[in-house]
C-alpha cells in the first residue's frame, strides 16, 4: 500500500553524520525513494567527487551541486542525503523547501564524526595530514549554517534504526523501531545514483 505523501526528506549534516546510511533504512521503511547526491552527481560527471575537485575545483562542484538540487527538489517521495556542503548555501535550502521538502538536521558529536572518518579515503577535504584540525574548522564554519538551514534538529548518535525512527516521527510517521531495522536488504534500480525502495 502506497504510504500519503508527506513530502520529500532532505537529510543535512557534516561529512560522517550518518546521511547515506540512515536515509537508506528510511527510504525502505517508509517506501521512498532514495538518493545520495554526491554519488548522482559521480555518475551524471562519470568522475568521482575527489576527481572534480582536483580537475576543477570545488566551485565547479558546487555548481553542479545546485544543479542537481534543482532537480531533485522537483521529485516526489524522495530521501534525499544531500552532500557535506550542499546546504551551507541558502539558495538550495530554499530550492528543497520550495518543492515540499523537510531539511532534518543530523547532529553527531564532534569525537563521534572523528572517530567515523578517521580512515576516509575519499572526501577529498579530508586528505591532508591532520584532519582533526580540518574537521574541526569546518565544524566551526558549518555548524552555524546547519542549524539555520534545518527544519528539525535530529540527536545522530544514537544506532541507526533509532535514527530513522525519530526522522521519521517529525515526519508524520509512527512506526515502532523494529520497522527500521537494517537486517533486510535494499533493493536498487532506477535512474542515476537513485534507489527506489
Amino acid at each position: 500500500m502506497r504510504r500519503e505523501d508527506r513530502g520529500n526528506i532532505i537529510l543535512s549534516g557534516f561529512m560522517g553524520s550518518g546521511k547515506t546510511t540512515v536515509g537508506r533504512v528510511l527510504a525502505r521503511s517508509l517506501r521512498m525513494h532514495f538518493v545520495d547526491m554526491d554519488r548522482y552527481i559521480e555518475e551524471k560527471a562519470g568522475r568521482s567527487v575527489k576527481e572534480i575537485f582536483a580537475e576543477n575545483g570545488e566551485a565547479y562542484f558546487r555548481a553542479l551541486e545546485a544543479r542537481t538540487v534543482r532537480e531533485l527538489a522537483k521529485e516526489k517521495r524522495y530521501v534525499v542525503a544531500s552532500g557535506g556542503g550542499t546546504l551551507m548555501d541558502p539558495e538550495n535550502v530554499r530550492a528543497f523547501r520550495e518543492g515540499g521538502g523537510t531539511v532534518y538536521f543530523l547532529d553527531v558529536p564532534a569525537a563521534a564524526l572523528k572517530e567515523r572518518l578517521k580512515n576516509d579515503t575519499k572526501r577529498p577535504l579530508l586528505q591532508v595530514p591532520d584532519r582533526n584540525a580540518v574537521i574541526d574548522r569546518l565544524l566551526l564554519e558549518r555548524r552555524p549554517k546547519y542549524l539555520a538551514g534545518a527544519d528539525r534538529i535530529v540527536e545522530a548518535g544514537a544506532p541507526i534504526s533509532v535514527v530513522a525512527q525519530r526522522i521519521a516521527a517529525l515526519h508524520g510517521y509512527d512506526l515502532p523501531e523494529t520497522a527500521f531495522r537494517t537486517h533486510r536488504r535494499i533493493r536498487r534500480g532506477g535512474r542515476r545514483g537513485k534507489e527506489r525502495a
